[in-house]
């Protein structure tokens, strides 16, 4: 008999919502002036994605630890066709004609139409990161019996953030902007998301001690299929 769980759906429509938003927002590149360094002025580069992006690997760790390896993949494979639909639909809309009147089409190009290239860079760099992430959890959290959790959480997010963000802003901004500019931004990108999940593992525990109680669900991947391909 198939199990049910009363909070899953929720979890996978809140993860493609925050991997969706997080596409669109990557279209802008924020730059905050920082404090001068031995007369050098400095700037926090960084594209708008990564202010909520790194949620979606504390939803990775989340669904891993609670519901086990094999349906942490099916969550991550609904964001992967979320994200190829919506740049196939943006790329669509700004290659139709624009109506009479409507005279935003070049700023839609602009900006909207970048939306499909860093898509497709999102959907190869989650795709490997979100899958590293959930395998290196899935293994270690069965090597170390399901102690330490922060070790985990921290550990899987050093390996899959490291391959997301290096896919990321090279398929999505190589060529397009200076390679300084791109180590900026991968560099802050990646300290970021570590930060981030340092700061919010206490919240990450709260988070998953109530789901294991009100899910009834402890699950240790001894038998998962690891093949990042199988959806069942």
């Amino acid at each position: 008999m198939k199990r049910e769980y009363r909070y899953f759906d929720l979890i996978l429509g809140a993860f493609v919502a925050v991997l969706l938003i997080s596409n669109i927002a990557s279209t802008k590149i924020i730059g905050i002036p920082l404090p001068s360094l031995f007369g050098k002025s400095l700037v926090l580069s960084f594209d708008g994605g990564t202010i909520l992006f790194p949620i979606s690997y504390i939803f990775g760790d989340i669904l891993t630890e609670v519901y086990g390896f094999e349906r942490s993949r099916r969550v991550i494979w609904s964001g992967f066709f979320g994200l190829a639909l919506m740049s196939l639909t943006i790329w669509l809309v700004g290659v139709l004609p624009s109506a009479a009147g409507w005279e935003a089409q070049e700023a839609y190009q602009q900006i909207l139409m970048t939306a499909p290239r860093i898509a497709g860079a999102s959907m190869v760099a989650y795709f490997v990161g979100e899958l590293l992430n959930s395998f290196v959890m899935s293994k270690m959290k069965i090597r170390m019996q399901g102690k330490r959790l922060w070790v985990r959480t921290i550990g899987s997010t050093i390996v899959g953030q490291l391959v997301d963000t290096v896919l990321f802003v090279g398929i999505a901004f190589g060529g397009i902007l200076p390679v300084s500019l791109l180590w900026d931004i991968a560099i802050f990108n990646y300290i970021f998301k570590i930060a981030f999940e340092i700061v919010i593992t206490p919240l990450t525990y709260k988070i998953v001690g109530w789901l294991k109680r009100v899910e009834n669900e402890d699950k240790y991947d001894y038998d998962a299929d690891y093949n990042p391909f199988k959806l069942s």
